[in-house]
């Protein structure tokens, strides 16, 4: 049970990322001939300072190997595979919980050819991975052709190409506007070039950025509800009049007592912001934004609450090993001063695990979507303080200490219930994973059902009709578990006509896309006209309609919200249908296009070969921006009508950005 106890603890750990261009990384490629008919093409790559490049064969499940890549070949053909050559690292990394090898500030990696004929030609690239401690690149391309003479000894040197590189995020809140120097090759339709950059007009409409700040002061109340729940549990709750009262009988001077337990309050806040701090320097914001998003570690994560459900339900008692907090309860009494508070307030955190750890881990899994480097440290403040604040009221005013509630079942009864609601969140982590695999396990109208079940077992639990083996004889229900039971058995019954297909807005973020429900009588939907820019662009055209662009991904979790909350709203989907031409791009669309694309981004050469690439690449151009949802209102000549939207679940900005875009289109006219 120790082991299981430390294992959970480690998995209490998850996080976000800003999007931004970055190039920390320039290959430059050469041909080096050997003996007889052989030769080496060499990538040689300079990494900026706290960056590295992973290695070759890093396996499934891991970060993205370096691969060699050949796309048109003559006179010539590939012996064995890519090779690294260097000083390379090699690793354990938590994040992946795998060995790993790469490269610090210098990197090398070799590919043999054999020449067939007198004259050769060799096209490819070579793709790599790039990660720093905050931050990780998307796979990133280093092409290269090669044609000459077999002949020739002399290396022959080819173009230095710097590794320009996009960080997308799953959904990510940004609408931060990016200026590439991009030649595009995309054709236009007629004559007007509809991949033209139009970020200046965007910046003349004006571009919110209130996003991150609202975001900060979510997570500081997310965080503070967190606390407030956790102090009505078992593990924290006897604590307090105890803790308390021992202060105010430490020194006969009041006001020191006083002093003590304020210091006693701040040191809980100072040992859970610190938490959120290292969590995010340790491993990084990006890294962690991606570990949340990935599918085994959903798996974990929900495994991990099945199994923190289980204990409040009374199956079994999780604790901390009992010498972490007797050795930190010693030390406290062994000293003195500021010290002697500080350990307390340490024992505290250790000792309250078993209560607090789930709804910390939860907390910590919610800030993966803000963007926001902070957001952790911001998240723990709010928690912090909401569990010091009783220490240091009760503290200020003693006598209320008499009136506050004694322990007994009505702690158990809130234990119970935060089991319940583990097991429903649980299964959100899952349907993560069920989306990332396509298993279709948990499709939407099964995920309803499993989340009516529980809400109703906690309904009837409330009432009395449900005993576990902590609980009680005593079958009189109280009027706030009877509010509690109602509450509960409505939202119970308010889910039920998801099951053939409502939008159910209360629980769009939780349940999976509205596409996995297979029996679906709901009508007011919105559909896609087009999934394709330039057809959906000349349909616009004919049919004299303004065009809504909506970036989108298959795995963007804020898209789908948008698409559940938002959408759905008969005025904003009336608009969308009938006014709008919408046409949909999924920038992680892995269809292959008929034949790859050249184009020229930050001065770099580089190749479209998905569908997804192409429709990344024209967000990026076009619109300065790389994140998703992100939605923006153009004319027939591809020039906006309104600032862009990205994600903002206000149903009345979101109908006031429609129609004022509607607005610019008429007067245009």
């Amino acid at each position: 049970m120790k082991k299981l106890s430390s294992f959970l603890l480690l998995l209490l750990v998850v996080f976000t990322a800003q999007a931004q261009i970055q190039e920390p990384v320039k290959f430059k490629t050469e041909l080096k001939t050997l003996s007889g008919a052989e030769a080496e093409i060499v990538f040689t790559g300079t990494i900026d300072a706290g960056w590295h490049v992973y290695s070759t064969d890093l396996g499934d499940g891991g970060p993205i190997s370096a691969t060699f890549n050949v796309e048109k070949i003559s006179g010539a053909e590939v012996v064995g595979k890519l090779t690294p050559r260097g000083k390379e690292v090699s690793s354990f990394d938590k994040l992946f919980e795998m060995k790993v090898r790469y490269f610090e500030k210098t990197a090398q990696f070799v590919q043999k050819i054999k020449f067939t004929g007198n004259d050769y030609s060799i096209e490819g690239y070579m793709e790599y991975g790039a990660c720093n401690d905050e931050n990780c690149l998307p796979p990133t391309q280093v092409p290269f052709k090669l044609s000459g003479k077999a002949a020739v000894t002399a290396a022959t040197s080819v173009k230095e190409t710097p590794a320009a590189s996009v960080e997308e995020p799953v959904a990510s809140v940004s609408d931060s506007i990016i200026e590439p120097a991009a030649t595009v090759v995309t054709p236009a339709v007629g004559s007007i070039d509809l991949w033209k950059p139009v970020i200046n007009d965007l910046k003349k409409f004006g571009e919110a950025n209130s996003q991150e700040d609202m975001s900060w002061i979510y997570i500081f109340i997310t965080g503070f509800l967190g606390g407030l729940l956790a102090l009505f549990t078992p593990c924290v709750w006897p604590i307090i009049p105890m803790t308390v009262s021992f202060f105010l009988k430490r020194s006969k001077d009041k006001k020191k007592g006083i002093r003590d337990a304020w210091t006693y309050g701040a040191s809980i806040v100072v040992i859970y912001v610190a938490l959120g701090l290292a969590i995010t320097l340790i491993f990084g914001a990006s890294a962690l934004n991606a570990l949340s998003t990935n599918a085994v570690f959903n798996i974990l994560f929900c495994l991990m609450l099945i199994v923190f459900a289980a204990s409040f339900f009374g199956a079994f008692e999780l604790t901390l090993p009992a010498k972490w907090s007797t050795a930190v309860d010693s030390k406290a009494e062994a000293t003195s001063g500021l010290l002697s508070i500080f350990l307390m307030a340490f024992t505290l955190s250790l000792v309250s695990f078993s209560c607090t750890g789930p709804i910390i881990g939860f907390l910590l899994v919610q800030v993966s979507t803000t963007g926001s480097v902070v957001a952790p440290a911001i998240g723990m403040l709010g928690f912090a303080i909401a569990l010091a604040l009783p220490f240091t009221l009760f503290a200020l005013f003693p006598s209320w200490l008499k009136s506050m509630p004694k322990s007994g079942g009505w702690m158990n009864v809130i234990k119970v219930t935060l089991g319940f609601l583990e097991l429903a969140f649980a299964l959100k982590f899952l349907s993560v994973a069920d989306l990332a695999y396509g298993w279709r396990i948990l499709d939407r109208e099964t995920f309803l059902a499993l989340w009516i079940v529980i809400f109703a077992l906690l309904g009837f639990y409330l009432l009395g009709k449900i005993k576990f083996p902590h609980d009680d004889d005593d079958t009189k229900v109280s009027v706030s578990r009877f509010f509690m039971a109602l509450i509960s058995l409505a939202f119970a019954i308010y889910m039920i006509p998801g099951l053939w297909g409502a939008p159910l807005k209360a629980v769009s973020a939780f349940a999976p896309p509205m596409k996995t429900q297979d029996f679906n009588l709901y009508t007011n939907e919105v559909h896609a006209k087009f999934d394709d820019y330039d057809l959906g662009m000349e349909y616009a055209r004919q049919h004299n309609k303004p065009v809504m662009l909506d970036f989108t991904g298959y795995g963007c979790v804020n898209c789908r919200k948008m698409e559940l909350a938002v959408w759905t709203d008969p005025k904003v989907s009336s608009i969308i249908n009938n006014d709008y031409v919408l046409i949909t791009l999924y920038v992680d669309n892995k269809t292959p296009l008929t034949e790859p694309v050249k184009i020229t981004e930050n001065g770099t050469e580089r190749t479209l070969r998905t569908v997804g690439d192409k429709w990344s690449y024209l967000q990026r151009v076009k619109f300065g921006a790389n994140a998703q949802p992100f939605y923006v209102l153009i004319d027939n000549e591809g020039k906006p009508l309104n600032k862009s939207y990205a994600y903002d679940e206000d149903i009345s900005k979101y109908i006031d950005f429609l129609q004022t875009g509607l607005e610019n289109y008429r007067k245009e006219k």
